[in-house]
């Protein structure tokens, strides 16, 4: 008979009982629940590649819209690394609004960007995920990698099965994600995997800066920060 094997997610022991992980998972949970919690404005999370650099034109693009989010009156919300999430921090210091960073730690990666004006450290990206589902009114999806798709599709499935209320989900950049909008609706939808209302009502492509901050000033309104209250008017609004 095979050996039992568990994959290790975590630099806690193998003969270490489960109820030492599960208090350290509490704890970064509470932490990280009584940090968001002081938010003071409604947020837009803003997600995309890590390895981008200051001279893209993603990495300006990204910027230019969390200022224009940041004067409408929303905060900004990243994973709190480099590239896409540094210029989506930037941006949101320049328009003097909430900056906040969910930071990972991983084996390789980064470290937090200088930009980040609120930060949680998480080890777990269950918990990084739910504290971007709970605190977001809506997903600008900037270009990225496989990270960026996992953000992407976790949002979809959730406001999808009505887990959450239906919130705006920004693809940024046509050519870079038509693509995949197209193989949604000609492969999923033909197939009767998904249905066609789902994608046009969570799914919106945009080209600049302006056009994401004008799509989700339309379905949200930027009231200072109350999570039920504001997921009440999201409800109302896709309908």
């Amino acid at each position: 008979m095979p050996e039992k094997q568990q994959n290790k997610i975590d630099e806690i022991a193998q003969d270490t009982t489960e109820s030492w992980r599960s208090l350290r998972i509490m704890g970064e949970m509470i932490q990280a629940l009584d940090t968001l919690n002081g938010l003071e404005r409604s947020c837009v999370s803003i997600f995309g590649s890590a390895r981008l650099g200051e001279d893209t034109e993603a990495y300006s693009a990204a910027r230019d819209t969390a200022r224009l989010l940041g004067h409408a009156g929303f905060g900004i919300i990243t994973g709190g690394g480099p590239g896409i999430m540094e210029a989506a921090n930037r941006g949101a210091c320049e328009a003097d609004t909430e900056s906040v960073g969910l930071h990972i730690f991983l084996p390789h990666e980064q470290e937090c960007n200088p930009y980040v004006r609120t930060r949680c450290n998480f080890r777990y990206f269950f918990l990084r995920k739910f504290m971007f589902v709970k605190y977001s009114m809506a997903y600008v999806v900037m270009p990225g990698g496989m990270g960026t798709v996992d953000e992407l599709s976790e949002a979809f499935v959730l406001a999808q099965t009505k887990r959450i209320p239906s919130m705006p989900i920004v693809l940024f950049e046509s050519g870079y994600w038509k693509g995949l909008y197209d193989w949604i609706r000609k492969s999923m939808v033909s197939a009767g995997y998904i249905r066609e209302e789902e994608v046009e009502r969570l799914l919106v492509l945009c080209d600049t800066p302006e056009e994401v901050r004008d799509e989700i000033v339309r379905r949200i309104k930027p009231w200072p920060f109350c999570p039920f209250c504001a997921w009440q008017h999201l409800s109302r609004t896709s309908r």
